[in-house]
């Protein structure tokens, strides 16, 4: 059962528990759901409070109304806190820390994405675990037409998504594509209807939450190692996550469940 939405950000940014699945949404429908620093504040707090939540299996994130997920950044905020080089870096550093949360945050994400998904929106986007998307989404990263320079962080995952020539052609133009195109090149996973988006984003969730914590925990700290360069890789950090799924209660009841024919009840340890 649903619970009433918790706020943040004055509203902005609000987060919904749904049985296991917590839900953030960026709620700024007037500005298309452009990001203030105000709500990237609201935004780690939201993530802060569903990864310190010990029901909550998976986090979906997703865009108030149905003209964006999130549109980029709130423009009207850059004459002066983003006007140069020394206060361009100001305003990163200020939203750096609930990036870095994002990109390394425990527990499985999706963005669940309608409308515009541009700039800063399609760089969170990014930073979730996976990108299931409407039909009628455009995406785009329009910092050439602004005279914005991207760091090495804002670009490794779009080109460890769609590849070096792919993010040169949507840096280069800063031109826009649709789903169709977005789901040939690997920028999102999944394409579907309207209609048909946040229930199939949360059945999905709902499967990933009833699948045993410790063992989903593994999949992903170990993609996160795959992915990064050999001489980086903790393989130690494998083997402990590893080991104790293999120690675990819930390994054991997986076995007993499926020795009884049964759906097995998983408790995360």
């Amino acid at each position: 059962m649903r619970e009433a939405p918790t706020a943040f950000a004055d509203g902005k940014i609000l987060m919904t528990i749904d049985d296991r699945v917590g839900i953030i949404t960026f709620n700024n429908p007037d500005k298309r759901n452009a990001m203030s620093l105000e709500m990237w504040e609201g935004l780690g707090q939201a993530l802060t409070a569903l990864r310190d939540d010990a029901e909550i299996r998976v986090v979906v994130l997703t865009g108030a109304g149905d003209k964006a997920f999130v549109s980029g950044a709130d423009i009207s905020q850059f004459e002066q806190s983003r006007n140069n080089a020394e206060a361009s870096e100001a305003y990163a550093q200020r939203s750096a820390a609930q990036r870095a949360l994002l990109a390394t945050y425990p527990k499985p994400t999706i963005a669940c994405i309608r409308g515009f998904c541009l700039g800063g929106g399609l760089q969170i986007a990014m930073l979730a675990d996976m990108r299931f998307a409407a039909e009628d989404c455009q995406f785009g990263i329009p910092a050439t037409k602004l005279g914005i320079a991207y760091g090495h962080e804002g670009l490794r995952h779009l080109v460890s998504l769609v590849g070096p020539s792919q993010a040169r052609l949507l840096l280069y133009t800063g031109t826009r594509i649709d789903a169709h195109e977005a789901l040939r090149i690997g920028l999102v996973d999944r394409m579907m209807a309207n209609d048909d988006l946040m229930p199939a984003t949360l059945d999905t969730a709902r499967t990933i939450a009833g699948n045993a914590p410790l063992a989903v925990q593994a999949a992903k700290i170990t993609i996160a190692e795959v992915l990064k360069d050999e001489s980086r890789r903790d393989m130690a950090a494998i083997k402990r996550i590893r080991d104790t799924c293999m120690d675990s209660e819930d390994f054991r009841e997986g076995r007993r469940a499926f020795m009884d024919k049964r759906e097995p009840v998983f408790k995360g340890r």
